[in-house]
């Protein structure tokens, strides 16, 4: 029987990111995919700020980019054959509430710190597909196995690990199992994960089709007298929603003639699609477990929360959840892990997800035909048209606001601001790795030796800040693996303060006897860099 530190089951954008954070932490990882190939069936078309920065932290930024240039062609393409006053507008918008488009770059609060900008900055348009691709190929070329048509049929969960099924009959072993295989998870279902949350109310339907009267369809977000229409931004694709109840059949593929009447009832015309190239149905069912983790069984994404697709939160939440549990799951396979280390992926990662459920309840109540809810619309629309409204529902949108328990410094707990550095690097530059990160920007020999005892587990760049930076009173940040801050120090503080120590010991376990002159785990390079 084959043994791994950790199988995965499920190969989406979430178990992809998920196996490649276990494999550049040691973890030897095995993703179990039912599918034979990657599912084409239109999905998430845009990623938000966290899981841009994610990426970016693993050198995978230059893929994304190219990645959305081509949408954006796609987009431009799209616009040529359309009238009006989003004729020719190409560059990437900071999304929708409730299909209310007034979000706007260019009234937000320029003070506020969450959206200083960086070069992750613009990269919004990047389908689920691209992401899977992008984050497939790295994990698999850090050592993660995949294994596609592989599908699950049980398992048993002991003391030790889990022992998993395959429904051909293969058997293999590992510590442990996580499911991220999507909303009708087995894995979930199979460990008995309670899974509360409100039934669903609509019938929405998103497509890719040919249409032989495309000129009768009205461009981007619409709300109609019986649903919502969308229309765009690339060619042929189209959503809509009816509040009808859910569909009374999930399982069945999704007909043309379906589509067009569909089409037909929320748009009040006669259009018609002469071909399906890829389409979908999804309701607003909003449900989350009560605990991401039952023993040595855990999950992430879809199999952890569902919820409408409203705001694009679904794939971004997934990979939040990956970033946030891989560096702590292999801390634990590796033997590292602080008592409970592993018990803060759903004390952490549970929140937000409840947040995201009700973000996405809200957006259907909004978009809901009727006059009080036109009323509503018109309310919620002056509210976003204010630069406090709009820099509110743009944080949201975007995932800058998201974050964990606070601590003494202002910036503990918050995603770690992306500094400009005197050498001409940024600090996610530093990141690629994977380790905790300790960011000396004043030279200070105690802080370094106060860190040395975990110099088997934690790096350190010493290097001092750009003089363009626009934090020049910061001394260090102690980031850790996912991109948030677990400690952060000022000029005007003693730096070499227990408060670093403390940060230390409960996130990355006890200081070794090794010392300061030990190897980076796995990279073959000193802990100690940049100097």
């Amino acid at each position: 029987m084959d043994e791994y530190d950790v199988i995965v089951v499920g190969a989406g954008p979430v178990g992809l990111m998920l196996a490649g954070e276990l494999a550049l932490h040691g973890a030897r990882t095995l993703v179990l995919e039912r599918l034979s190939e990657m599912d084409p069936t239109v999905k998430a078309g845009a990623i938000n700020a966290p899981t841009a920065e994610a990426c970016y932290r693993r050198g995978l930024l230059p893929a994304l980019i190219e990645t959305q240039q081509q949408v954006l062609g796609a987009m431009a393409e799209f616009m040529k054959q359309r009238t009006g006053p989003g004729q020719g507008r190409t560059k990437p918008l900071p999304g929708h509430f409730g299909g209310i488009m007034r979000m706007r770059a260019d009234r937000l609060d320029p003070t506020d710190p969450d959206l200083e900008p960086s070069p992750a900055s613009e990269v919004v348009l990047v389908p689920q597909q691209a992401i899977e691709h992008i984050v497939g190929e790295w994990a698999v070329g850090l050592g993660a196995e995949l294994w596609r048509a592989a599908e699950l049929a049980g398992f048993v969960a002991d003391d030790t690990g889990v022992t998993a099924e395959l429904v051909d009959g293969r058997q293999v072993r590992a510590g442990w199992l996580v499911g991220c295989d999507g909303g009708r998870s087995r894995v979930r279902k199979l460990a008995g994960f309670d899974f509360p949350g409100t039934d669903p109310l609509i019938t929405g339907h998103q497509a890719v089709v040919d249409i032989a009267d495309p000129e009768k369809l009205p461009s981007g977000w619409n709300h109609t007298a019986t649903g919502m229409l969308v229309h765009g931004p690339t060619p042929g694709r189209i959503l809509t929603v009816e509040y009808d109840g859910p569909p009374a059949y999930r399982d069945t593929p999704v007909t043309l003639d379906e589509l067009q009447a569909s089409l037909r009832n929320v748009s009040g015309t006669d259009v018609t699609i002469t071909a399906v190239r890829s389409a979908t149905r999804f309701t607003d069912n909003a449900r989350q477990a009560s605990t991401y983790r039952l023993g040595r069984v855990l999950l992430a994404g879809d199999a952890a929360h569902v919820h409408s697709p409203f705001g694009g939160q679904g794939l971004n939440l997934g990979v939040g959840d990956a970033v946030n549990l891989g560096w702590k799951l292999a801390a634990t396979v590796r033997g590292w892990a602080p008592a409970g280390l592993l018990d803060t992926y759903t004390a952490e990662r549970h929140p937000i997800g409840a947040w995201v459920l009700d973000w996405t309840r809200a957006q259907v109540a909004l978009m809901r035909p009727g006059p009080h809810i036109d009323a509503l619309r018109v309310v919620v629309g002056d509210l976003m048209d204010t630069v406090e409204g709009n820099t509110y529902f743009v944080k949201k949108i975007s995932g800058v606001s998201h974050r964990y328990t606070a601590g003494e410094h202002e910036l503990v707990g918050r995603r770690t601001p992306d500094l400009l550095l005197a050498d001409g690097s940024r600090l996610a530059d530093h990141c690629r790795d994977g380790r905790p990160l300790l960011v000396d920007l004043a030279d200070d020999a105690g802080l370094r030796d106060r860190a040395a005892g975990w110099a088997d587990r934690v790096s350190v760049h010493t290097g001092a800040l750009d003089p363009a930076d626009p934090r020049p009173g910061l001394a260090a940040l102690l980031v850790r693996p996912d991109g948030y801050l677990a400690w952060a120090a000022d000029r005007s503080e003693t730096v070499g303060s227990e408060g670093l120590a403390a940060a230390l010991s409960a996130w990355f376990g006890e200081p070794s006897a090794v010392g300061s002159e030990s190897v980076g785990a796995g990279t073959g390079e000193p802990a100690v860099a940049g100097r």
